[in-house]
This record gives structure tokens, C-alpha cells and sequence, in this order.
């Protein structure tokens, strides 16, 4: 490598490194914010004892980066590397939560199981764009909250937003609607369930983990009933639920791109469709990847006492979990704290409220079609 090439590399990342170095930060502060959020509300007695926080330290992290951005400013010296960590840390977060998910996961909610969550997942989807369409907003804000709502929350909204090529504004908004709406149900969705199905532990999960957006909401969600009416299977249950669902991640970021750019070529008229392998993104199938390596693994453990022959339970544990809840939450952090500090209130004049009427309606459609298919069907399911 020449000279030259190599002192232009070496400017590069020392341009990028003041950048990266803030978004760690605010990262930090939006983590350490989360935490405390949930100590309070369990000290208000809203969250029983032993929760976890229900809000997001992504998404603190994003409202600390936004204050900053629209306060004091972000000076030129920290552009270049808010920019990289957008684009680069975003996508080796969303590639290490692929060793969160186990594809095996899926199994144990049998035959009839799988087709309740795939039809929840399409409802909120088509449901949210419908309604994008009929209120005439942004398509890119539209198919950002369809995928928190329909699939895993803020994760998905991140998972999409590159493909699309959503601004900051539309990803801060996206979620914040679903933080908002994913709260509201974790409330209030543990005494829906038990009106609706009283002792049934595995419907209660099956509704908890279908209707509520944000996988943490949900884990809260299945604690405040679980302490209330004294019922530790269904925590199990919503688990198993939610992360069979957030697997759908996988299909459904290739599916409504497509959507999305099929959409913009018909009104837009006269352009050509990207090729089918531009709607599956690399980090896509890295994803994937890990989340086979994290199958195999499981599978393997089970039937040999050893992962893939060579590690124990413990070592093999230790390593994915590291890598999918302390690798994937700092690289998804962040990124996070990079949109917030890109984003410029002066950005959000037009949107209005209506993408949060939108928010709001999917979020009360998903819940009353997860109510009525789980009525319909969860006797069928076996956990």
C-alpha cells in the first residue's frame, strides 16, 4: 500500500473517531436513563418488584442525542463519525441479534401457533399501510411503523430503516409512536388478558406476545401478570412468542421493501424495479446466519451435552449471550444516539400528528385480532 493511500486511511479514521466516541456517550446516558426509569416506576409500584425497565435505552439514548442536537448543537468535528456509526453500527447490531434467536424456538408452538403469529404479523403490517395511505403520509414513516408494530418494535424499525432509506426524522418518529403505543398496552394489556381468558396461562402469553410492539414491553408485560394473578408459565409462554415472532424479521424486511418501492414506482411511473436480491440486504442474511449458528448450537447442546461437539453448556451460553446482549445492544445503541444526534427538530415541520392517529389505530387493531384469534385458537397451541 502506498504512502499515500495509507495516510488517507489514517485521516479517515481519525475523522470518524470524535463522532463514534459521542454517540458511545449518549449510548451510555440513554442506557443508564432506562435503567432508572425502571427503578422508579417499580418504586411507584406501576412495574412489580424484579422488572426490567420497559423503555428502551435505545430509545433514550435517541431523545438525549435529539436535545443535544437541538441545544447546543453538534459541531463539525463529530459529523463524520455520527454518519458512519448510523450506517455501520446499526447494521452489526441488528447481524449480532441474530445469536438471540433460535430458530428451534419456533417449534414449540407447533402447528398452530406459527399461523396466529404470521397472521397477527400481516394484520399489523397491512393495516398500518392501509391507513399511511388513506391519511396521505410519508410511504418511508408508513412502512417503518409497520414494522414495529407488526414484527419486534424499535429492533425492526432499525432493521428496515436502512433498506428503505428513511430519514432521521421518520426513524425518530417511528419510535417514539411505538415506544409510546407499546407502552400503553404493556399497562394495560395484562388485565385485558385475564378479563378475556382468566387462569389460561398459555392464551394469556399467546395475547401478550402478539399485540404488544417492544420485546422488553413484552417481557414486562408477562411479569405484571405473572405477580398478579400468581402465574410464572405465562412469562414462558409470551417469550416464546414475542421471540418467534421477531424471526419473521428475516422475511418481512425483504417483503415490505418491495412493497415499498413497488408503491413509488406506480406513482412515480417509468422506473424499473430493483432486482429481487436488492430487497435482501446483507446484514439481512448475516442475521440469518447467526441465527442458524445459534440453532445448530442449541440443537446440538440437547442431543450431545457439548455445542457443536466442543463447548458446554456454560461456555456456550457465555458466548451468545455476549455477543447478542452486550455485542448487539452497544452497536444498536450507538447507532441510535447517531439518528438522535442527526436529528434537527426543524425536521419533524409537516408530519403532524398524524402518524401517531396511525400508530394508534394499528395498535388497537393488532390487539383486538390477537384477542380474537387467540379466542378462536389458543386451545390448540401446547407449550
Amino acid at each position: 500500500m502506498s504512502l499515500v493511500k495509507k495516510e488517507t486511511r489514517r485521516a479517515a479514521i481519525t475523522a470518524i473517531i470524535p463522532g463514534i466516541i459521542i454517540c458511545f456517550i449518549v449510548m451510555m446516558l440513554g442506557i443508564f436513563g432506562a435503567e432508572q426509569i425502571g427503578r422508579l416506576l417499580v418504586a411507584l409500584d406501576v412495574l412489580p418488584q424484579g422488572s426490567a425497565s420497559p423503555v428502551s435505552g435505545i430509545f433514550v439514548a435517541i431523545i438525549i442525542g435529539i436535545i443535544i442536537r437541538n441545544t447546543i448543537g453538534l459541531h463539525t468535528l463529530f459529523q463524520q463519525g455520527v454518519a458512519f456509526s448510523v450506517k455501520y453500527a446499526l447494521r452489526a447490531g441488528i447481524v449480532l441479534l441474530g445469536l438471540r434467536l433460535s430458530l428451534s424456538e419456533a417449534l414449540k408452538l407447533g402447528a398452530w401457533g406459527l399461523p396466529l403469529i404470521i397472521t397477527c404479523i400481516a394484520s399489523g403490517l397491512f393495516i398500518t399501510l392501509y391507513f399511511t395511505k388513506k391519511l396521505d403520509q410519508s410511504r418511508r414513516l408508513g412502512t417503518l411503523i409497520a414494522g414495529g408494530t407488526g414484527i419486534c418494535g424499535v429492533t425492526a424499525i432499525m432493521a428496515i430503516s436502512p433498506v428503505i432509506k428513511a430519514k432521521d426524522n421518520e426513524i425518530s418518529y417511528a419510535v417514539a409512536n411505538i415506544t409510546i403505543f407499546g407502552l400503553i398496552g404493556m399497562l394495560l394489556y395484562p388485565y385485558a388478558a385475564h378479563a378475556m381468558f382468566g387462569d389460561d396461562p398459555i392464551k394469556v402469553g399467546l395475547f401478550l406476545g402478539t399485540a404488544i410492539h417492544d420485546t422488553a414491553q413484552v417481557t414486562g408485560s408477562a411479569l405484571i401478570f405473572s405477580q398478579i394473578y400468581d402465574m410464572d408459565k405465562v412469562i414462558d409462554v409470551a417469550t416464546v412468542t414475542k421471540l418467534t415472532r421477531n424471526l419473521f424479521i428475516i422475511a418481512v424486511i425483504p417483503f415490505v421493501s418491495y412493497l415499498y418501492y413497488k408503491q413509488s414506482n406506480q406513482q412515480e411511473g417509468g422506473q424499473t424495479l430493483p432486482k429481487w436480491y436488492k430487497f435482501v440486504p446483507i446484514f439481512v442474511l448475516l442475521f440469518l446466519g447467526l441465527s442458524l449458528l445459534r440453532t445448530i448450537g442449541d440443537v446440538t447442546l440437547a442431543s450431545t451435552g457439548q455445542a457443536f461437539g466442543l463447548l458446554a453448556t456454560s461456555s456456550w451460553e457465555r458466548f451468545y449471550e455476549f455477543w447478542s446482549n452486550v455485542g448487539s445492544t452497544y452497536m444498536l445503541g450507538i447507532a441510535m444516539a447517531g439518528v438522535g444526534l442527526s436529528t434537527d427538530f426543524s425536521m419533524f415541520k409537516g408530519l403532524g400528528m398524524k402518524p401517531f392517529y396511525i400508530g394508534l389505530t394499528a395498535a388497537i387493531t393488532i390487539g383486538i385480532i390477537s384477542l380474537t384469534l387467540v379466542s378462536l385458537f389458543g386451545d390448540y397451541v401446547q407449550i
